[in-house]
């Protein structure tokens, strides 16, 4: 658009400057976070200086900023986006600017190390930044960014820097990380949940399965658990049964009505909100809890009070036998789940902070298309706020299944899991996750006979990482196999396409 004297109009958009610096380490995630939100609003202005990153596709791009410009459009930003750094931190407060705040991620292979991560953790406690650690947090601050202008604007600091310093001593962000083994740390203080042993509220739904339906609600009640247990049996596409509904002792079972989106999700979701207890787990109707798995699992809650996820081990029960599925490590990050499903990290072992539920990263998604894969999406979104703990003991039995999978349950995988890539674009910067997904979307494509998209998905996930086993099973499913002959075998040996 022009003036009528030839000049280009003023932009009158309000403006979101986005700065990554000018590390060698690709930020190609904040990029994809910004590009993405200049699509959803045209009529946001978003320009991001990307530095050696692959410049945006959809925002204005500079790939570098001389001092004398970033000041200038920093003073003129609704709002100022920066990486971890020191440096363009300082900046936009002097600009009078709260920054929004993306720490770079070592597992992402976006620095060398983990400092950023730490400092800008620091500085969120202070007030001094608003951290982002995924990209729906990123798109609703910038949404309040926008709308309420005054709650990211800093004045009077006439050194932000020294307000930098003061909120964090630099040299103990960059010393070694602080051990999250509970040997090392002293239990919270009395009172931190109430009673010595807080009580649990354990979610479980169910649809038509009422023989499996007693013996995991047995398995809860048995627990080595010195406090009380609430159980909520959250009936999904039937009438509740009320006379599983007991009011023994310590070990109450409360009866519902899924009131939410019909499914998995939305009867999670309807035990969540009825809980009133700070800790809820998750039990499938289907799955059996062994005794100590509460107990320990609590243990480490009331040792770490930053932790918001305990998972642990799993035995799988299967046609063939029994497997033990057991992840043989203590802490899984985001990088982590990037990387590998980790089918250990199973529902039914979950023990979880209500709080990071309904006030944090949000409640189970209830948007993917056919449920598929909604309590690893939940896994992706909490690791993104804490590094998910874990027991590595089975403690848990879960039966798995035969399911006949129709054309239409097949593209619903397929479709979920396009949509699980489409959220989260860090994954393209794990090659062996991409890879996994691919395969996994080729494999549903060649199960539902669309030969064409399947031989497209294989091909791309071995060009990501040539030894990935779904894309080859794919393939051969596409050229013919039966995919139930593939199934079969699989589910013999406790596992899944």
């Amino acid at each position: 658009m022009t003036e009528p004297n030839g000049a280009p109009a003023p932009d009158d958009r309000p403006l979101v400057l986005v700065t990554i610096g000018t590390n060698h380490h690709p930020f190609g995630r904040l990029v994809d976070w910004a590009d993405h939100y200049a699509r959803r609003h045209p009529r946001v202005r978003v320009l991001i200086q990307h530095g050696r990153t692959r410049p945006p596709v959809s925002a204005e791009a500079a790939a570098y900023l001389d001092r004398d410009r970033l000041a200038a459009l920093m003073d003129e930003a609704a709002a100022v986006v920066t990486h971890g750094g020191h440096a363009s931190i300082t900046a936009a407060r002097r600009a009078g600017r709260l920054p929004i705040a993306v720490a770079r991620d070592p597992e992402l292979g976006e620095h060398v190390d983990d400092h950023q991560l730490r400092f800008v953790t620091r500085l969120d406690d202070a007030g001094v930044v608003r951290s982002c650690a995924s990209s729906q947090q990123f798109a609703a601050t910038l949404d309040t960014a926008l709308t309420r202008p005054g709650g990211f604007r800093v004045g009077g600091v006439p050194d932000p820097g020294a307000a930098v310093r003061r909120a964090v001593d630099l040299t103990d962000l960059h010393a070694a990380p602080r051990a999250r083994s509970t040997a090392q740390r002293p239990l919270p203080p009395a009172g931190s949940f109430g009673p010595p042993w807080p009580e649990v509220t354990v979610v479980v739904p169910t649809r038509g399965r009422p023989d499996l339906l007693r013996t995991a609600l047995r398995g809860i009640t048995v627990q080595d658990y010195p406090g009380r247990i609430t159980t909520l049996v959250v009936h999904d596409h039937e009438e509740p049964d009320h006379t599983l509904s007991d009011d023994n002792g310590d070990r109450p079972v409360l009866v519902l009505r899924n009131t939410l989106s019909p499914g998995l999700a939305g009867a999670r979701n309807t035990g969540v909100l009825a809980a009133d207890t700070e800790l809820v787990a998750f039990c499938d109707d289907d799955d059996e809890w062994l005794p100590q798995k509460l107990r320990a699992q609590v243990e480490v809650m009331r040792a770490e009070p930053d932790t918001e996820l305990v998972s642990c081990g799993i035995t799988a029960v299967h046609q063939g036998g029994t497997t033990p599925r057991v992840l043989n490590r203590t802490t899984v990050g985001f990088g982590d789940l990037l990387r590998s499903n980790t089918t250990p990290l199973h529902p039914s072992t979950f023990l979880l902070r209500r709080d990071a539920l309904v006030h944090g990263c949000g409640l189970v998604s209830e948007e993917i298309p056919g449920s598929y894969g909604h309590d690893y999406e939940l896994l992706l979104r909490l690791a993104q706020r804490a590094p998910v703990r874990n027991i590595p003991v089975a403690a848990v039995r879960v039966l798995r299944h035969r399911h006949p999978h129709g054309d239409g349950r097949w593209r619903s995988v397929s479709i979920a899991l396009r949509w699980l890539l489409s959220e989260y674009p860090e994954f393209r910067l794990v090659p062996a996750g991409h890879a996994r997904i691919a395969g996994r979307i080729a494999f549903a494509e060649a199960a539902s006979g669309r030969r064409a998209p399947a031989l497209e998905w294989a091909v791309a996930a071995l060009r990501r990482r040539p030894f990935e086993g779904r894309g080859y099973l794919a393939l051969a499913v596409a050229c013919g196999v039966p995919a139930g002959t593939v199934l079969r075998t699989l589910h013999r040996i406790g596992r899944g396409p």
